[in-house]
């Protein structure tokens, strides 16, 4: 492959539905979604991709039944410390100030220079575009995204750094995020080659 996006944005979503396909409650999907976010993270690596942000979970999400709540939550503080045994320490990005935002990662929504590796991680949680314009794009931190790939089917941003994507190509997978395997990412950047990069030139 000779063009590698240098950003790529992760919307791991369809784990409840994977959850409810195997007569599992709805909020023990997201269990299943730790290994296919590490999965990747090493693919990333390995194709040379300078910068990954994943979406962990919305503002909005939070209006879901509170076991739910609980479950994503619990996944985004498990996802930091597994992506840690990588080598990699995720900037956070969120609302701290509301009580859905886990106290645990408070120490990771300040940027380091020195977190600048081999690959650079960005991880949204409790993440809403509308609270972001607000307090004056918090995420401005995060540079533009080249690639969003979207597990489980659905064509649609959901919020996910509106000012970074402005130019990013969408690329839609059908299976559902706990599923994932490394030739659905290589699918996936193959199919970012055949795509026309103008920035609107």
């Amino acid at each position: 492959m000779f063009r590698i996006p240098r950003h790529i944005g992760v919307i791991p979503d369809g784990n409840r539905r994977w959850a409810k396909g195997k007569g599992l409650k709805k909020e023990e999907g997201y269990a299943f979604g730790l290994e296919p976010g590490i999965t990747l993270l090493r693919a990333a690596k390995k194709y040379g991709v300078r910068e990954l942000t994943y979406y962990g979970f919305t503002v909005d999400n939070c209006k879901r039944p509170s076991a739910q709540v609980r479950a994503f939550s619990r996944a985004c503080v498990e996802a930091v410390k597994r992506m840690e045994e990588e080598n990699v320490r995720p900037y956070v990005v969120g609302n701290t100030e509301s009580s859905c935002f886990p106290g645990e990662l408070l120490p990771y929504t300040e940027r380091r220079e020195e977190d600048a590796a081999e690959l650079r991680v960005n991880l949204l949680v409790n993440y809403g575009w509308e609270w972001d314009m607000k307090n004056d794009w918090v995420s401005k931190n995060i540079p533009r995204v080249d690639m969003v790939i979207r597990w489980g089917g659905m064509c649609r941003l959901s919020g996910f750094l509106p000012i970074q994507t402005v130019y990013a190509d969408f690329c839609i997978l059908d299976d559902l995020w706990p599923d994932f395997q490394e030739e659905q990412f290589a699918y996936a950047l193959s199919w970012y080659q055949e795509q026309d990069v103008t920035l609107g030139g």
